[in-house]
C-alpha cells in the first residue's frame, strides 16, 4: 500500500488526523502513522507482551518477561488473531502492515534505539492483541488474591478483605455523561479521564480516522487499531471506566512426575497431563535466563516455588477471544444502539461503560467477560483438584437507565455482582455533587470537575483529633490546624502538604504494630507480584477502613494517632507547597535524567486522582492518562488533553507541549475541520 492511499493532516499540538479511501487503508495509515510517532513505544511494548524486553533494556525486565512467557500472554494473543472472523483479521493486519512499513522511519527519529542496540524487527499479525493482553493483563489484580490469601492466613478468614480500599491498585478513573437536559445545547456532554501508571510516552494517543465510512476521533492505545475506549463520531460518542470486576482465578495445583513428565491432579480425582517446555530470555549485558513454562488444565502456571504451585485462568485465553471484532463496530456507530451491538461482543478487559447519541439516545451498561462461579474463587487461590471451583459458563452484563447525571469512578454500583474490592465512594460522590450545582453544563465548565481536590477520606483520620488530649503545645497546635483545614489538596496548600506529612506518620505506625508483625516480612514468590504484597503500602491505601474496622480490637488507634501527631510536630510541620513533594514521576523504560516533571495537586481519592503511595512517597505515579470532554451537540466544541503530548519522540515539538495544561486540569480544543489542519508531505 502506497502512501498515496491516504492523508495525513495535524493541528496545532501535533495530533494525527488521517484520511483514507476505506477502512482497511485508514488502519494501514493509523499503523503508519503510529509507527512514525512512537516507534520505541511500540517496540517496548511489544518486546513486554512477548517476554523479551530484557532482550535490549537490560536485566531489571526480567522479571516481567518471565511472567510473561510463563502466563502465554503472546501466545494467547496469536490464538485470540486466529480465532478472529476474517474481515476483523484483515482489518488488524492491515494496521500490522503499516506499522511495519513506518518503523524503519520512527527508529530513525529516535536516538533510543541506538542508545539501547536496538533495531525494530518486523511485527506479527497478532502483535496488537498481544499488546492489549500485555497491557491489561495485571489489570483486574488477581495478584491481590496472594495478599488476600496472605492476610487470611495470619490474621483469619474474616480478615480475608481487610484491607480493602476498595481497590487502590487500579482505581482512579472518572467517567460522566450529563443528559441534555441539564446542559447549555440541550445535547449530552460525557467527560472524565482515565487513571493508569504514567508512562512516556503516553499510554494514550489522540488520534481521529476518517473514511467515507466513518468519521471518529479519541483515544488510541499505541498498537492497537481503533479506539477502544474513548471516541466520539460525531453522532455518537463513549467512554469507559474500569469496572472493578473480578475475572481472572488463580488455582493451587498439585503436581507430580510422571513418566511422560509431570501430571496435576484435576477436579474430578484424575491425575492430568501438564504441557511442558522451556524457553530462553534473552538479557542485554548478562547471562541468559532459562523458564520453565507449564500449562495444566486451569491455565498457565505462573508461580512455582516451594510456597506454592499456581496456575493462572483468564478469560481470553480460555475463549480465545479479547473482543477486537467489537473495534471496527464502534468505529461504524451511529447511535447509542450501535454501541450496545458492538460492545456484546466485548471482552478484555471489564468496563463500565457511558455513551449518548444526538438524538438523545443514552447509555449506562458493563462490558466484558465474567465467568461464573463459586464466591470463593474471587477471593483467594483455590484448590484446582475440587470441582466446585470449576467455572459454569458467563455473567450477563448489567445496563440501566440512566436518571439524571450518569457517574462512574470505579465504585461500587452497576457492576457490583462482578467484583470483590472497589473504590470508595468519594469520588463519585463529589462528582454527582459537583454536577448537582447547575443545569446549564457547557464543555469549557467540565473542566471544574476534572481538577476538584475536595479529600473526603481524610474524614475518619481528622474525625479521632478532638478526641485527643494532654498533648503538647506543638501538637495541640497542629491538631487545631489540621481540624481547620479546607481538606483541598490544592497544588499550592501547604495545609495539605501537613496533613500528607501526618497521614505518613500514621501509616508507618499502624504498619509497625504488632497485630500486624506476621504480614510486614519482605514479599516472596515471583518479583511481578511484590507490588500488591508490602505491607506499608495495604497499610496506606487502607487507612480510611483500618481506622474504624471492628475486626481489630486489639489496634490501639488513638495512641498511633496521638504518637504521630506528636512526632509530625515535633519534626516541624513542613510549610511547602503539596506540589513540591507531590510531583510527577512517570515511567520511562530508560530513564531521562534530564527531565524536569511538573508538580501536581490532587490525591488518591481526590476527582484529580494523582496517586502516590500513603507511607512511602509523595511523588505521583498514577494520574489521569488522559482527559476529555465529548460534546453532542457540536463536535467541534469537544476538548482533551493527555500528560504529554502526541509524539513520543524525546526533545521533539510535541512530546510534552501538553504537559503544563494537562499539570493545571486544563484542556486543549479539538479541531475537526480539515480547513484549521496542515497537511503533511508522505
Amino acid at each position: 500500500m502506497t502512501t498515496e492511499a491516504y492523508e495525513v493532516y495535524r493541528d496545532s499540538w501535533g495530533i494525527p488526523h488521517l484520511r483514507a479511501s476505506d477502512p482497511l487503508r485508514l488502519s494501514y495509515a493509523q499503523g503508519r502513522t503510529t509507527a512514525r510517532d512512537r516507534a520505541w513505544q511500540l517496540e517496548v511494548e511489544r518486546h513486554r507482551a512477548q517476554g523479551s524486553s530484557a532482550s535490549f533494556l537490560g536485566a531489571d525486565c526480567v522479571p516481567w518477561d518471565r511472567f510473561a512467557r510463563q502466563a502465554r500472554l503472546d501466545d494467547t494473543a496469536r490464538r485470540c488473531f486466529e480465532a478472529l472472523d476474517a474481515d476483523t483479521a484483515a482489518w488488524v493486519t492491515a494496521y500490522v502492515d503499516g506499522v511495519n512499513a513506518g518503523l524503519a522511519e520512527g527508529a530513525a527519529r529516535d536516538d533510543r534505539f541506538a542508545a539501547a542496540g536496538h533495531s525494530p524487527a518486523p511485527w506479527q499479525p497478532w502483535v496488537p492483541l498481544s499488546i492489549w493482553i500485555g497491557t491489561h493483563i495485571l489489570f483486574a489484580g488477581f495478584a491481590t488474591k496472594l495478599w488476600r490469601d496472605r492476610v487470611a492466613r495470619v490474621l483469619g478468614d474474616a480478615a480475608t478483605t481487610l484491607f480493602a480500599t476498595d481497590g487502590p491498585g487500579t482505581a482512579g478513573s472518572n467517567g460522566w455523561l450529563v443528559p441534555g437536559d441539564r446542559t447549555a445545547t440541550g445535547a449530552a456532554i460525557i467527560a472524565g479521564d482515565p487513571h493508569r501508571f504514567i508512562e512516556d510516552p503516553g499510554v494514550y494517543q489522540q488520534i481521529r480516522l476518517a473514511c467515507p465510512e466513518y468519521d471518529v476521533l479519541g483515544l488510541a492505545v499505541p498498537g492497537v487499531p481503533g479506539l477502544a475506549h474513548f471516541g466520539h463520531a460525531g453522532s455518537v460518542a463513549w467512554a469507559i471506566t474500569n469496572a472493578m470486576a473480578d475475572y481472572q482465578d488463580l488455582y493451587t495445583e498439585r503436581l507430580r512426575p510422571a513418566a511422560y513428565g509431570i501430571e496435576a491432579l484435576g477436579p474430578d480425582g484424575d491425575w492430568e497431563p501438564v504441557a511442558r517446555h522451556t524457553e530462553t530470555v534473552t538479557v542485554a549485558g548478562g547471562e541468559d535466563v532459562e523458564v520453565e513454562i507449564l500449562e495444566t488444565a486451569r491455565g498457565p502456571v505462573i508461580v512455582n516455588d516451594d510456597s506454592a504451585t499456581l496456575s493462572l485462568r483468564y478469560p481470553p485465553r480460555v475463549r480465545s477471544d479479547l473482543g477486537f471484532a467489537a473495534l471496527p463496530a464502534l468505529l461504524r456507530a451511529r447511535t447509542v444502539a450501535d454501541v450496545d451491538r458492538a460492545l456484546d461482543g466485548w471482552a478484555e478487559p471489564v468496563n463500565v461503560v457511558h455513551a449518548a447519541d444526538s438524538e438523545g439516545g443514552l447509555l449506562h451498561r458493563v462490558a466484558g467477560a465474567v465467568p461464573l462461579r463459586e464466591a470463593a474463587n474471587r477471593l483467594r487461590p483455590v484448590p484446582a483438584w475440587d470441582a466446585r471451583h470449576a467455572w459454569r459458563g458467563w455473567a450477563e452484563a448489567p445496563a440501566e437507565p440512566v436518571r439524571g447525571v450518569a457517574v462512574m469512578a470505579n465504585a461500587r454500583g452497576i457492576a457490583s455482582p462482578l467484583g470483590v474490592e472497589f473504590a470508595p465512594p468519594h469520588r463519585a460522590e463529589r462528582i454527582r455533587a459537583l454536577l448537582g450545582g447547575s443545569a446549564d453544563w457547557s464543555p469549557k465548565a467540565m473542566a471544574e470537575v476534572h481538577r476538584d481536590t475536595h479529600l473526603a477520606s481524610a474524614g475518619p483520620l481528622l474525625a479521632l483529633l478532638p478526641g485527643l488530649d494532654a498533648l503538647s503545645p506543638e501538637a495541640a497546635a497542629l491538631r487545631d490546624r489540621l481540624l481547620g483545614w479546607d481538606r483541598h489538596m490544592e497544588a499550592d496548600s501547604t495545609d495539605a502538604t501537613v496533613f500528607a506529612a501526618f497521614r505518613t506518620a500514621v501509616v508507618r505506625r499502624l504498619a509497625a504494630d504488632p497485630v500486624f508483625a506476621d504480614l510486614a516480612g519482605a514479599p516472596g514468590g515471583p518479583e511481578v507480584f511484590h507490588p500488591w504484597l508490602y505491607l506499608v503500602p495495604r497499610v496506606g491505601y487502607a487507612l480510611e477502613g483500618l481506622l474504624t474496622t471492628p475486626l481489630l480490637p486489639g489496634l490501639d488507634r488513638a495512641a498511633h494517632v496521638r504518637a504521630a501527631l506528636e512526632e509530625t510536630a515535633t519534626a516541624g510541620a513542613p510549610e511547602a507547597p503539596w506540589s513540591q513533594s507531590h510531583r510527577l514521576t512517570p515511567w520511562q523504560a530508560v530513564p531521562d535524567p534530564e527531565a524536569r516533571w511538573p508538580g501536581l495537586g490532587g490525591d488518591h481519592d481526590c476527582v484529580n486522582a494523582t496517586s502516590s503511595v500513603p507511607g512511602v512517597t509523595d511523588t505521583v505515579a498514577r494520574a489521569s492518562a488522559a482527559r476529555y470532554v465529548w460534546d453532542l451537540a457540536d463536535r467541534e466544541n469537544s476538548l482533551w488533553a493527555v500528560p504529554l503530548g502526541a509524539d513520543g519522540v524525546t526533545g521533539s515539538p510535541h512530546h510534552r507541549d501538553q504537559l503544563p495544561f494537562w499539570a493545571r486540569c486544563e484542556l486543549v480544543p479539538v479541531v475537526t475541520d480539515w480547513t484549521r489542519l496542515t497537511k503533511e508531505r508522505p
